[in-house]
């Protein structure tokens, strides 16, 4: 088992770049895991590259280090609001090693990603936690906020193509 660095050891949070798209999947393949859904990832280094690291960028994303070591990530798109007529930042995924958990790592990723609205003008971060997930605790630590009346749907597979085709 590898030696972790100690808690007091800087966290820095970089840009992903396109060498890093197997650590993107494997971080991706890990945190599926983690949600008991460890088949559910279907891209590749490959379509992460092309997807996130081409010519028209569907994501991106930040790494976080500890002396130069890899811990965590967050990948995320982009939105919009109409109400507000700004962008928002949605998360996809956000995961942290769990030797590194409690380390500042998951907060430092938060911050990065707080300083990137403010100096692009976005006016907020959107995510989703499971309802067991622990984490809850430490988004609202953050001032994230539940908001109760609104239920996430979502239209996929079968439903999806069904709909497309009437």
């Amino acid at each position: 088992m590898a030696a972790t660095l100690p808690s007091s050891a800087a966290v820095t949070v970089r840009p992903a770049t396109v060498e890093d798209v197997g650590l993107l999947h494997r971080f991706s393949v890990d945190l599926a895991t983690y949600e008991d859904e460890p088949d559910a990832v279907t891209s590749t280094p490959q379509t992460l590259a092309r997807d996130g690291f081409g010519a028209d960028p569907k994501f991106a994303a930040l790494i976080a280090e500890r002396g130069g070591k890899p811990v965590g990530f967050a990948l995320y798109t982009f939105n919009y609001s109409v109400w507000t007529a700004a962008r928002g930042i949605f998360i996809e995924d956000i995961w942290v090693v769990p030797g590194e958990r409690r380390g500042g790592v998951a907060r430092a990723l938060m911050a990065a990603l707080a300083r990137e609205c403010l100096a692009r003008g976005i006016r907020r971060i959107d995510l989703n936690v499971l309802d067991w997930n622990p984490a809850r605790g430490f988004y609202e630590r953050l001032g994230f906020r539940w908001i109760r009346t609104w239920l996430p749907y979502r239209l996929s597979g079968e439903a999806l193509a069904k709909l497309a085709g009437d």
